[in-house]
C-alpha cells in the first residue's frame, strides 16, 4: 500500500489527483496523511524523518519515503504505463518532462518567492520587492501556461490527461493567492474547471477541501 503525505492546496495535489486517477482506472487503493502546513506539521521531527526538507509531497512505499514531484510522477507512470500519465513515445515523453521540469524548477520557485519571501531576505523592504517582482514574473509564467492550454486537445499533452494538467491546476489557484485574478485568464480558468469536474480529480479536491479558485482584490 502506498501512502501520500499531502498539504491542502499545495503542489502535492499533483500526485494526489494522479493516485485518484490510478484508483479509478485500476482499483488500486492508496492511503493519505494530511499535513497541516499552516500549523507547521511539516517541521515536526516525525515528518522531517521522512523528508528533511520539510516539504510535501512524500510518497511512502513499503515504508520508504520518496520525495519530489518529478520523481513521484515518473515512479507512478512506470507502475501504470497503460494510463499514459507520461507519453510512451520517447520524444514526446522527453518534451513533456522538459515542460514539467520547467514548472517544477522555475514556475514553482517563483511563487515561493511571493508566498514565502522570508526564506530569501531578512529586510522587510527586500521582501516586499521580492513579492512585487516575482508576482509580475509569475503572471508571465501563467500566461505561458495559458498558451499551452489554448492548444489543449483536449489536454495539454493531447488525448491523455497528464501530470502537466494537474500542475497547471495548482498554479492558477496559486495565482489567485498572489493577487492575480483567474478571471483575467478566462481560457485557463475554464480549462481548470473542466478538469475539476472529472470524478478522480474531483475526489482529490474534495479530500483537500480547498476552493478551486482563490482571489481577493487588494483593498
Amino acid at each position: 500500500m502506498r501512502k501520500l503525505y499531502y498539504g491542502p492546496g499545495a503542489c502535492s495535489f499533483v500526485p494526489h489527483a494522479a493516485l485518484e486517477i490510478i484508483k479509478a482506472a485500476t482499483g488500486d487503493e492508496f492511503e493519505t496523511q494530511l499535513v497541516k502546513l499552516h500549523k507547521g506539521e511539516q517541521n515536526t521531527p516525525e515528518f522531517r524523518a521522512l523528508n528533511p526538507d520539510g516539504q510535501v509531497p512524500v510518497l511512502l512505499v513499503d515504508g520508504v519515503p520518496l520525495t519530489q514531484i518529478v520523481a513521484i510522477s515518473t515512479y507512478l507512470d512506470a507502475l501504470y504505463p497503460q494510463l499514459e500519465l507520461l507519453p510512451r513515445e520517447p520524444w514526446a515523453r522527453a518534451r513533456m518532462l522538459a515542460t514539467m521540469a520547467w514548472m517544477n524548477n522555475t514556475v514553482h520557485p517563483t511563487f515561493t518567492h511571493i508566498f514565502m519571501p522570508h526564506k530569501f531576505a531578512e529586510d522587510e523592504a527586500a521582501r516586499a520587492e521580492l513579492k512585487r517582482y516575482n508576482t509580475q514574473l509569475f503572471r508571465q509564467q501563467l500566461e505561458r501556461i495559458a498558451a499551452m492550454v489554448a492548444q489543449a486537445d483536449p489536454y495539454i499533452n493531447g488525448a491523455k490527461l497528464s501530470f502537466l494538467d494537474l500542475y497547471a491546476m495548482v498554479f492558477l489557484r496559486w495565482g489567485g493567492l498572489a493577487g492575480i485574478d483567474p478571471d483575467s485568464l478566462p481560457g485557463y480558468k475554464a480549462f481548470v474547471e473542466r478538469l475539476a469536474a472529472l470524478p478522480p480529480v474531483a475526489a482529490a479536491l474534495a479530500r483537500e477541501n480547498q476552493p478551486l479558485h482563490y482571489f481577493k482584490k487588494a483593498a
